[in-house]
């Protein structure tokens, strides 16, 4: 059976049509990163940080970063952090990550973030956190005290992602 002249017409002209929905997001995705590379170096210029030693620019893609201030207060979220958790960046600025905890977050897993926090080394650890729906969520926690050009420590970043394999 033949298909008319309309149908065909049609079906040639969707393939374009989506090739540019997925070229759009993914130029979307590409601002969105661009713009969070901008605030990072604007955070790191301000208190003299070196983020390539961080190699932020290559995980900011994948990974959802997260920068703390000394009292844990979120001074930066990527842009991804609404797909993970479900909140906007303007959403989690100046609290603390213990928003993303509930019931199901392992006490002894949190006792160890905040012994790893006060001794001001690198961990990676793995937490139930809940996104902003209420759903729980594995959360992979690969996060690092960095300090200012003259030694002194200044703030705390995380590189985050949903462990969907935990």
């Amino acid at each position: 059976m033949k298909k008319n002249s309309s149908e065909e017409i049609i079906n040639r002209t969707l393939v374009p049509i989506l090739a540019l929905d997925l070229h759009y997001e993914y130029l979307n995705e590409l601002k969105a990163v661009f713009a969070d590379m901008k605030k990072v170096n604007k955070i790191s210029s301000q208190f003299t940080w070196n983020e390539k030693d961080l190699k932020i620019e290559e995980r900011i893609k994948d990974e959802v970063v997260l920068i703390t201030d000394l009292d844990l207060k979120i001074v930066f979220a990527s842009n991804g952090i609404k797909r993970m958790t479900g909140y906007q960046e303007e959403e989690v600025l100046g609290k603390t990550p213990r928003m993303f905890q509930g019931p199901a977050t392992n006490k002894s897993v949190l006792k160890e973030i905040k012994e790893a926090i006060k001794q001001e080394i690198p961990f990676k650890k793995t937490i139930e956190n809940y996104k902003k729906d209420g759903r729980t969520y594995k959360c992979s926690v690969d996060a690092t005290p960095v300090y200012n050009l003259k030694g002194k420590l200044s703030h705390f970043i995380a590189f985050e992602r949903e462990d969907k394999s935990a």
